[in-house]
């Protein structure tokens, strides 16, 4: 990548002086840390233009100092490859530049020397020190028409609740591999009732050793009757073992009795970096959790807690993603929608080589915590894999599946001028062919779950040049008339509690969404 810009920078006449030197001890040319990139900038000129390159996930905070003190233009910029996912740490460093009021432009490119489009508006950006990207696909939310008095009452319904009852976010350690952008600042929830219950990844391990051996095994047995997949093997630190499903398991039942016990509405579990080199990974906790056919928990008043549906999870304590959650599920629980929810990684795109379908299909993908409602086949479809180990030392079970066909709504809430906002869009899974499907697996991360996600009305370089997180939020509408109902009446809660909304895209065919 840093050759070929190279190449692209010098024929446009221009030259790029590396930053910081690479680490022939680590064998990479990575920031490591965020001390590292605070040194590494207190020697750049703060007026010089310069540019973030990300070819794989990161940390955004490790730059962050640096980008926020600097004058000169700032350009972030990505490859595009599932493999080596750059556009999704770009998405995080957009979404935390965003939040920190930090001016910068954004391009990105499939094949730097070969990309007429990204070489005009690279050679724009050294020439004028910004570029813009076309958004048209955009406009601010203004009630509609269509929403019937019905979903008026309940949207009001669900306000005044909040505003009475109040509501709880249990966050399991804030911050997750730096990611300013997914820390929502109390008073922003205040006005709307939402509160932030503070607990610790200490506690949640110090129940884990609560549980008992008989209860585990319980919850075990419980997904094996299901007819989940498990894949095991031998070598724990390659290979999935019943062991570690077992601490998941009581991971699982921790999660449940410890949110319960501080009356969370939603819970969030860091894992990285806090607990993968004491756990085996949360990602099969956290999948069950945002199920409705999970495994039952009691509190310690004996009732199932959350019986029936979700206790709604938000992956990497994404708190945008979490308070979103939170309160799709109060609407769609009235409207009789689909309770389960999952933050997914914005992680690639492709259109399809076999021609199946002439549209642009984007790969979310997550470490596991979709929920089993959302897979083709139900638990019986779906597989556990052992986690990555060169991620999770500790290993664990993903909960793995392809993503059924229907209508869904995403979106993505973020903070920008001080203010909640909120993008959201009606778009479609598909099926793709068994064999394309393994493609865009074996090009990202074959043990996580998949969707194959079409977003109406936006192309791909649209939603890249919007779009403010690494992840964004997705449920399925029974048809597209509820979605289209179940969008209007979330972007109609979410302005009464004081969120700015912004409709993304088209209906299915086309049309203007209202």
């Amino acid at each position: 990548m840093e050759q070929s810009l190279s190449k692209v920078t010098e024929a446009l006449g221009y030259k790029i002086e590396r930053a910081h030197a690479y680490d022939p001890i680590n064998q990479h040319g990575f920031i490591a840390s965020q001390r590292e990139g605070m040194d590494i900038f207190s020697k750049i000129d703060r007026t010089m233009p310069i540019i973030v390159a990300e070819a794989v996930w990161q940390y955004s905070h490790h730059v962050l100092a640096g980008l926020i003190s600097h004058k000169g233009p700032i350009l972030t910029l990505a490859n595009w490859s599932g493999t080596w996912p750059g556009l999704v740490g770009m998405l995080n460093l957009n979404g935390s530049l965003t939040k920190a009021g930090v001016a910068y432009s954004s391009l990105w490119s499939e094949d730097f020397e070969n990309d007429p489009l990204f070489e005009k508006q690279f050679k724009n950006w050294l020439e004028q020190g910004a570029v813009s990207q076309d958004t048209s696909h955009v406009k601010p939310y203004d009630q509609s028409a269509s929403l019937s008095s019905d979903s008026l009452k309940i949207v009001d319904s669900i306000v005044a609740d909040l505003d009475q009852n109040k509501a709880i976010l249990g966050v399991f350690d804030e911050f997750c591999m730096g990611m300013y952008n997914a820390t929502i600042p109390d008073e922003l929830l205040f006005k709307m009732g939402v509160y932030k219950e503070r607990l610790s990844q200490s506690a949640l391990y110090a129940g884990m050793k609560n549980v008992s051996e008989a209860e585990a095994q319980a919850v075990f047995k419980w997904i094996e009757s299901k007819g989940f997949n498990f894949h095991f093997g031998e070598d724990e630190s390659t290979e999935l073992t019943q062991a570690q499903v077992i601490e998941q398991c009581r991971m699982y039942i921790a999660a449940c009795r410890i949110g319960a016990e501080f009356g969370c509405d939603a819970i969030g579990i860091q894992y990285q970096q806090g607990l993968k080199d004491i756990c085996p990974a949360s990602d099969l906790v956290e999948g069950m959790l945002n199920s409705s056919d999970r495994p039952p928990v009691k509190d310690g008043n004996g009732k199932v807690i959350f019986e029936g549906e979700p206790f709604t999870h938000f992956n990497e304590v994404d708190e945008c993603c979490g308070l979103d959650a939170l309160i799709t599920k109060r609407l769609n629980k009235a409207l009789g929608e689909p309770l389960e929810i999952t933050l997914h990684d914005l992680r690639w795109g492709d259109f399809d080589p076999t021609g199946t379908t002439d549209q642009y299909v984007w790969v979310l993908l997550i470490s596991g915590a979709a929920p089993i409602e959302h897979h083709i086949g139900g638990w019986k479809g779906s597989h556990g894999y052992r986690q990555p180990a060169m991620y999770f030392p500790k290993g664990g079970s993903t909960l793995h599946g392809v993503a059924k066909v229907g209508e869904i709504i995403w979106s993505r809430i973020y903070i920008e001028e001080g203010l909640l906002r909120m993008d959201i869009g009606l778009g479609g899974v598909i099926e793709l062919p068994e064999s394309e499907t393994r493609r865009r697996l074996e090009e990202t991360t074959p043990q996580w779950p998949i969707m194959h996600a079409v977003t109406y009305g936006v192309s791909r370089d649209q939603m890249m040049a919007r779009h403010k997180a690494n992840h964004l939020n997705v449920v399925y509408s029974k048809n597209e008339a509820s979605a289209l109902k179940s969008l209007m009446a979330k972007a109609e809660l979410a302005q009464k509690l004081g969120i700015e909304v912004f409709i993304c895209g088209t209906q299915k065919e086309g049309s203007i969404i209202e």
